[in-house]
């Protein structure tokens, strides 16, 4: 169905990289998320008052509260796709990961409700009656769940929603929760003699699930808004495309920073040989440039390295450092490697890139550096920038 209105009611539905066209998704999903989801709290309430269940009345409510993270995820596409301001010059698509993170926090809010209230049933033992049609709009509602889990999470592949990804997971969440509370019933249909509080401990049991989706979904949504490093599979296609543009011969410090789905701004060092003519150059790196930002739909800015390519002594120290690097650890690497000779002395200037969770010091790494240095030739001076790694 959602396939169906996304042709009727989406201009350009195929264009997901369009800022409007993402909009139109996530207000058609918010929209037929947030209709689902009230007609099965209207009947699950129904369901819940007749059996006195205080599981299914709860997942009840959790689909109302369901039907408020619809709200806000509909609120968050239509507010991140406000364009660039004097105040925010990249843009509001970071909205859309607040939006996923309310969402996340509505989920947990939910869990926390429903233990509360599961916990109580399971003190006062209390009795829950049965009935056919209690057991026929759970069945409902689980087919329901499922589709919704099925299309939010599709078209959040689809134009790369962190907020749809997180709704999809809560429908998923709903998805089994209510399946216990639906074997519940049934079992208390079956057995309805039985002293044992099932329906308390199924809540408690659903409570425990919606906990733990909620904790998932916000480590999910926090990471973006903290910065993620650059995906690999993309950084690797960002370096072979300005690699393509000669005679651009190596590429280090990529970063890619990221203000929102579809708002992407990729920065780089591009190695070029020191011979050739600046001018020239500087061509070569705005072909590359505008390459990269049409190519992947980003903001793109190249630094220029020029590089001594003809110098011998250069390729012979930038080799040895790179192998005094691996000898330090796995991910310690070095670029950027200069020579700028003296009357007293000649500076080796480089940049060694420290992996994260590596316990060296800069001080103990740069002091290694040195020494190596010295024991190679003792008229060269070590002058090391120590980085961190973006991708």
């Amino acid at each position: 169905m959602i396939t169906i209105l996304s042709k009727m009611f989406i201009k350009n539905h195929e264009d997901v990289t369009n800022p409007q066209t993402r909009e139109k998704y996530g207000m058609l999903c918010g929209g037929l998320g947030i209709f689902l989801n009230i007609v099965l709290f209207i009947f699950k309430v129904l369901a819940g008052i007749a059996s006195k269940s205080v599981a299914v009345t709860a997942d009840a409510f959790n689909n109302m509260s369901d039907a408020a993270a619809s709200i806000v995820t509909l609120m968050g596409f239509k507010l991140s796709g406000r364009k660039p301001d004097a105040d925010h010059p990249f843009g509001h698509g970071r909205i859309e990961y607040i939006a996923g993170l309310i969402v996340s926090f509505l989920i947990l809010l939910m869990g926390l409700e429903l233990l509360k209230s599961s916990i109580l049933s399971v003190v006062d033992n209390t009795r829950m009656d049965t009935s056919t049609s209690a057991i026929i709009i759970l069945t409902v509602s689980i087919v329901v769940k499922l589709y919704m889990y099925s299309y939010n999470h599709k078209i959040g592949i689809k134009i790369n929603s962190a907020a749809m990804e997180a709704v999809a997971r809560d429908s998923l969440n709903d998805t089994i929760s209510t399946t216990v509370v639906l074997a519940t019933v049934v079992m208390a249909h079956i057995f309805p003699n039985i002293k044992f509080p099932l329906d308390g401990i199924a809540g408690i049991c659903v409570a425990l699930f919606i906990l733990y989706g909620g904790y998932d979904s916000i480590k999910e949504t926090v990471n973006p808004l903290l910065g993620n490093p650059a995906d690999k599979e993309f950084a690797k296609k960002v370096e072979e495309d300005v690699m393509s543009h000669k005679p651009i011969c190596g590429i280090h410090d990529l970063i890619v920073h990221d203000y929102g789905p579809g708002r992407l701004m990729v920065s780089l060092h591009a190695e070029v040989p020191g011979n050739y003519d600046i001018f020239s150059l500087h061509d070569v790196i705005d072909n590359a440039e505008k390459s990269v930002s049409q190519k992947f739909g980003c903001m793109t800015t190249i630094h220029m390295d020029p590089v001594d390519i003809g110098n011998p002594e250069l390729a012979t120290i930038k080799e040895y450092l790179e192998q005094t690097a691996c000898t330090l650890g796995q991910g310690f690497s070095i670029h950027d490697v200069r020579i700028v000779p003296g009357d007293s002395h000649v500076n080796v200037i480089f940049d060694v890139v420290k992996p994260h969770g590596c316990t060296y010091t800069d001080a103990k790494i740069t002091g290694f550096f040195e020494k190596k240095i010295s024991d190679y030739n003792e008229k060269y001076n070590c002058v090391v920038q120590i980085d961190n790694p973006y991708i």
